[in-house]
C-alpha cells in the first residue's frame, strides 16, 4: 500500500554523503514505498554481464545482433544480486508483470527474455541484477540525514539519456550543479 507521502514512482539521487559507499552517485528508481519499506533498481551502475550472456545463462537461443547481445545489464542494488528484474515500456502481457505507472511495467519472468530473444519485446527496456532495500523508516532517515535528493520520474532519464550521464541529468532536472553540492546537512 502506497503511505501519503511515497517516494514511489520518483528518483533518489546520491549526495556526497554516500560517496565512497556502494551507492556512491547513483541514481535509483523507487519501485515501492510504504509504511512497511521501499524498494528500487539502481539506473545507472553497469554490472559486468551482457544480454547476450543473460540468454545463454537461460539457454535462449537468438540471432540478435553483436550490438543487441552486448548490451549492458545494470547492477539494481545490492540485494538479492542473482535475483533479475526488467523495467521496460509499454507494460506489454508478460507472466509476471506489474503495471508500475505511466506505462511503465516491472518483469520478473523468462518469457520476456525469449521476447527479447525473438525481437519482440519492447524497444525500452532494462535488465538488472539485484535491488535496493530499505526497512521501515530507514530510507526517510537516510533522506533527512542528507544522503538523498528526490525527483520526479522522468522516462527519458532511464531510457534514452546515456548510461555514465544519468547523474548528473538527474541532478539537472532539479536545477542542481554537482560541484555544489555539500555532504553536510543545513540546520535552521
Amino acid at each position: 500500500m502506497k503511505s501519503a507521502h511515497s517516494l514511489q514512482h520518483q528518483f533518489l539521487i546520491a549526495m556526497p554523503s554516500l560517496d565512497d559507499s556502494w551507492f556512491e552517485k547513483t541514481v535509483i528508481y523507487v519501485i515501492e514505498d510504504n509504511n512497511e519499506g521501499s524498494t528500487g533498481l539502481v539506473v545507472n551502475k553497469p554490472h559486468s554481464l551482457n544480454v547476450g550472456q543473460i540468454l545463454e545463462h537461460f539457454h535462449i537461443h537468438t540471432d540478435l545482433s553483436p550490438t543487441a547481445l552486448n548490451q549492458t545489464i545494470l547492477m539494481g542494488g545490492p540485494v538479492d544480486i542473482e535475483r533479475g528484474f526488467i523495467l521496460h515500456q509499454p507494460v506489454g502481457g508478460w507472466q509476471n508483470t506489474v503495471d508500475l505507472n505511466h506505462n511503465l511495467g516491472l518483469t520478473v519472468s523468462e518469457d520476456f527474455l525469449q521476447a527479447l530473444a525473438e525481437g519482440t519485446a519492447p524497444q525500452d527496456h532494462i535488465i538488472f541484477l539485484g535491488m535496493a532495500s530499505w526497512g521501515k523508516g530507514q530510507l526517510a532517515s537516510e533522506i533527512q540525514r542528507n544522503n538523498w535528493l528526490t525527483a520526479p520520474y522522468n522516462a527519458s532519464l532511464i531510457f534514452e539519456t546515456q548510461l555514465e550521464t544519468r547523474w548528473k541529468v538527474a541532478l539537472g532536472m532539479l536545477g542542481v550543479s554537482p560541484e555544489f553540492l555539500s555532504g553536510e546537512s543545513g540546520h535552521a
